[in-house]
Formats: C-alpha cells, sequence, structure tokens
C-alpha cells in the first residue's frame, strides 16, 4: 500500500510541477505559492469540519508541524524558481538525488533497517539519475544549483513528516500545515516591501490564469496526502527507490506539454531508473508474501514448578 501510495505522487508531482514552471514567468513566486496553500487549506478546512477533525495538537507535534511546513515554503519556492531556467525532466532528475539522502536519515537519524539489495537499488538509481542529469550549470548557472537545495530541504522534510505522519491525521496534518503557510507567506508579503523584493509583489491576474492556480492547488495537496500516506504504510528506506518513477513521469508531461525531450544518455538513464524501481517493487511484494506465509513461532514452554 505504501509503494502504491507513494506511485500516486510520483504521477501527480510532475503534474502541479508542470503547471508551476508555466505560471512562475506570469506570477510573483509569493502570490503563486500563497495561492497553491490557500486552495490546500480552502480545500481540507470544511472536510476536518465535517469528519470531526481536530486543529489541535500537542505542543511538540506542532512546533514540528510548523518547522515541516517552512521546509515545504522553501522547498516549492526553490522548485518553481529553478523550473523557470531548467526543462522539466532536468529539474526532477537534478533533485533525485533526494531519495539517496532519505535512504541515509532514515538510517542514521530514524534507524530504519536498509538490506544491501535496497542500498544497491538506490545507487544504481542514483547512477541513472546522473545520466540524466545535463551540463545544466554551464548553460544557465546557478539556477542549476537549485534543485541539490530542493533535495536536501525535501530529505529533512520528509524526515519530519515520517516523524509525525502516525501521530496526526494526514488530512489534519495539511490542513493545518495550508493554514500556517498562508499566514507565515501573507506576514511576509505585507512585511517586506515589494519594491525591495519583486517576488513578494501581488499581481492581479487573468480569468484563465486562476484555473491553472486552482488546478497547482488541487495537485499539490493531493500530491503530498499520497506522500504523507504513503509513510504511514512503509519505512522510508522502501520508498526512497519508488520515487525515481518520478523521472519518466516528468518526462512525458515535458515532452506533451513543452516539447523536451531527454538525449540518448538520458534516455538510457531513464532506463536504469525505471529497472531500480521496479526491482524494488518486485522484492518489496516477496518479502510481504514470505511474511504472511511464514508460520508464526511456537510458543515458549514455560519451565516445569520445582
Amino acid at each position: 500500500m505504501g509503494i502504491l501510495l507513494m506511485l500516486g505522487f510520483c504521477v501527480v508531482a510532475p503534474m502541479a510541477d508542470a503547471i508551476a514552471k508555466l505560471l512562475s514567468t506570469v506570477v510573483p513566486l509569493a502570490e503563486l505559492v500563497l495561492i497553491r496553500f490557500g486552495i490546500q487549506a480552502l480545500v481540507l478546512m470544511p472536510l476536518m469540519l465535517a469528519t470531526g477533525r481536530s486543529f489541535r495538537m500537542p505542543r511538540k507535534v506542532f512546533w514540528i508541524a510548523f518547522f515541516r511546513t517552512l521546509l515545504h515554503i522553501l522547498g516549492i519556492g526553490m522548485m518553481v524558481t529553478a523550473l523557470r531556467y531548467l526543462p522539466l525532466a532536468d529539474a526532477v532528475a537534478i533533485a533525485f538525488i533526494m531519495p539517496f539522502l532519505m535512504l541515509i536519515l532514515g538510517h542514521y537519524v530514524l534507524g530504519e533497517e536498509v538490506g544491501w539489495r535496497r542500498l544497491a537499488a538506490c545507487a544504481v538509481g542514483f547512477v541513472g539519475t546522473l545520466m540524466v542529469v545535463q551540463p545544466a550549470f554551464r548553460d544557465v548557472g546557478w539556477p542549476a544549483l537549485l534543485p541539490l537545495g530542493v533535495a536536501v530541504n525535501f530529505s529533512v522534510f520528509m524526515l519530519t513528516t515520517r516523524q509525525i505522519s502516525r501521530e496526526v491525521d494526514a488530512i489534519s496534518l495539511q490542513g493545518v500545515s495550508g493554514i500556517m503557510a498562508v499566514l507565515v507567506i501573507g506576514a511576509l508579503m505585507l512585511v517586506l516591501p515589494e519594491d525591495t523584493v519583486p517576488e513578494l509583489a501581488w499581481e492581479s491576474v487573468e480569468g484563465g490564469i486562476w484555473g491553472q492556480l486552482l488546478a497547482i492547488g488541487l495537485l499539490g495537496t493531493l500530491g503530498h496526502l499520497l506522500m504523507t500516506w504513503s509513510l504511514r504504510y512503509a519505512p522510508g528506506a522502501t520508498l526512497a527507490p519508488m520515487q525515481y518513477l518520478e523521472i519518466p513521469f516528468a518526462t512525458i508531461i515535458g515532452f506533451v506539454v513543452f516539447g523536451e525531450f531527454p538525449n540518448p544518455l538520458a534516455s538510457a538513464g531513464i532506463c536504469v531508473t525505471i529497472g531500480a524501481g521496479l526491482y524494488i517493487f518486485i522484492r518489496e511484494r516477496a518479502m510481504h508474501r514470505a511474511q504472511k506465509a511464514a508460520p508464526a513461532p511456537a510458543p515458549a514452554v514455560p519451565p516445569l514448578a520445582e
């Protein structure tokens, strides 16, 4: 179940990225991110009220959720900025050092078990990612480094999500996070002058743009619900290699929407990445079936009374 939910995230996330790329040159960054989180809050708040979910969190969980929200804002901001300059598939591919970082963090911070087969599959998938990456820094300069920042950011983001995903319902977590993000971004836009930081400006948008803004909000909300739910059912070490499947989906969307297509080396890298992800999927299913088929251990025999 965790793997299937993560697969859904891998399909939805590049769709949201493609819309963000379309909007990145016509809507200021802060306005775009504010509307994206505002839609998330507007969608999930009524659902929370209708289902009796609470907006309250324990103090410790609240501050972790707030830190997670700040990471989410920063990560989306960096990715949207990178998409202004980079092709969709390139930006996603460069960011895909993230599953490898997540695997290491899950092992050393959360103490999750990482077998050599999963580690090898992650390494193979990472090699495939390197084959996809183009000499982006030579072409566009410093913006090519932004997806690396996104990778580090979302590795910590998923680690914090993993810590609280079993304590807070996914819908409640995303609903409260949407409210937090709107308050943080709105405060920045009010306090900092837009003539000093143009990306914090608020500009009126045409009617057709609102449909795309609504779509990015809905897709972003759905994607992170799927990701949060997946972490309830499987450890990060299991899900990390599956995230590589986001690359071929991003490649297909980039070709359909923007006419971008990877060169032969990048295409080979995508095939390697898909192979690594499928290997993990098949192995996890085999291990799950073996565990279900294994006989229950015999009860311990109590010692004879003296």
